[in-house]
């Protein structure tokens, strides 16, 4: 798999998502950022693992 993003792009996305939508639902987001979600997944073992340590 190919990476694009710096974990701490894929970090800052992720906080920036947040403060615009709430539901930062797995598959909402695939759909509607699927370069974030890959980028997210390549750094982190899951979705919520990545929202966890973005937002904490």
């Amino acid at each position: 798999m190919e990476v694009d993003m710096s974990l701490e792009e894929v970090m800052e996305g992720i906080r920036r998502l947040e403060k615009l939508e709430k539901n930062l639902n797995k598959k909402k987001i695939k759909k509607s950022h699927p370069q974030l979600m890959k980028n997210a997944l390549y750094y982190f073992s899951d979705w919520e693992q990545a929202k966890n340590r973005s937002t904490s």
